[in-house]
């Protein structure tokens, strides 16, 4: 007890600017996707506001690693939380787009079957094609077919458009 008193009197104004400024920072950190500048700097700034608080490189040591462990535990009850379905509303997206409403999730390439169009890159055997004006990403069987040439489509699953010379 005594030496966590001791602690509390070694905190100095530029302890506490550091600890905000790394609190500010992964809260930023939590809006933004990925991990990247906020984090990792908001953590190397919590990171020096204990070792400039501790009493001596020991301390500063065992402190970070109670911080790190805090931390760990505070993420296992978050994935607890997630595993289970109870996350706060806010970080949930509970409305879904439509057809209706311009949304499509994937092209379905079916309508082009038996188009006719020209390679605008060679096909070996992945290529790009035009066809009725658009430019769509296609594939042959495995065979190379030059640029220019003019192509059917023989088979559109999904996304995959399969063309062969004409």
């Amino acid at each position: 007890m005594v030496e966590f008193l001791n602690l509390l009197t070694n905190i100095s104004a530029l302890s506490i600017i550091l600890f905000l400024v790394g609190i500010v920072l992964i809260a930023i950190e939590l809006f933004e996707p990925g991990f990247g500048f906020f984090g990792v700097f908001g953590i190397i700034s919590l990171i020096v506001c204990i070792f400039i608080t501790a009493q001596t490189v020991i301390q500063g040591i065992i402190l970070t690693a109670v911080f790190f462990v805090i931390v760990l535990i505070m993420l296992l009850i978050f994935l607890n939380f997630i595993t289970k379905g109870r996350l706060p509303k806010k970080l949930v997206l509970h409305d879904a787009e439509t057809a209706d409403e311009g949304f499509t999730g994937s092209f379905d390439a079916a309508h082009l079957y038996g188009k006719e169009g020209v390679l605008s890159t060679a096909c070996r055997p992945a290529g790009i094609a035009e066809i009725g004006g658009a430019r769509y990403d296609v594939v042959s069987r495995g065979e190379f077919i030059e640029k220019g040439v003019g192509v059917v489509v023989i088979e559109g699953d999904g996304n995959r458009v399969v063309v062969k010379a004409v």
